[in-house]
């Protein structure tokens, strides 16, 4: 049934900054395509926009398990420390397009004062048009999760410890957020330091 879980992962790395320092919100919604890609050999693009009601969205596209995802993340918590983003997503794989749902949540807690510790987790929920996939593919469920799990797990533990770095180099950069960096028309722009994510 729709809304039965097909894959959940969560993979943890230290940020060597001060936790009043790191704005998760402020990272992943003002993420440029370059910084995202370097955060994973699996990323391919990223861009920024909004919901016609206004919320604000991270689109992503990435490659798991084979299959290109196209994810449409619209702000659930959008707080400095938490930050959680649901995507009806779409999975482009050799058999042909589906959606599953995303939910990605982004926490940060203090371990001392100038370090904390970074959750990046991932949960996947099936939907009809999943399980039709699967109909019309004579596909079993339990086999698709488990290759969804193994993919989603594998795709996470590689870019955890990366988007760490990257957020911890954003702490430290000095950027104001971006709201406070909006010029008259509305659009606002991060300096984003070149070397992001590569050390």
């Amino acid at each position: 049934m729709a809304g039965e879980t097909i894959s959940e992962s969560s993979f943890k790395a230290v940020i060597n900054a001060p936790i009043d320092k790191v704005d998760l919100a402020d990272w992943v919604f003002g993420l440029p395509d370059a910084e995202y890609q370097r955060c994973s050999p699996a990323h391919i693009a990223a861009g920024a926009s909004r919901t016609e009601d206004g919320k604000r969205m991270s689109i992503n596209v990435e490659m798991i398990g084979g299959s290109i995802v196209v994810q449409h993340f619209v702000e659930d918590v959008a707080e400095k420390h938490h930050v959680r983003l649901v995507s009806l997503s779409d999975t482009f794989s050799p058999n042909g397009p589906t959606r599953v749902q995303v939910v990605w949540e982004l926490s940060v807690r203090p371990l001392d004062p100038g370090r904390c510790e970074f959750t990046n987790h991932v949960h996947g929920n099936a939907t009809d048009e999943f399980h039709a996939f699967l109909a019309r593919q004579g596909l079993p469920f339990e086999a698709a999760k488990q290759a969804r799990r193994q993919a989603s797990e594998e795709h996470n533990r590689i870019e955890t410890p990366l988007f760490a770095k990257s957020i911890e180099r954003h702490a430290l950069s000095g950027v104001e957020p971006l709201a406070a960096q909006a010029n008259l028309t509305g659009i606002a722009y991060a300096k984003i330091p070149a070397d992001r994510c590569n050390s």
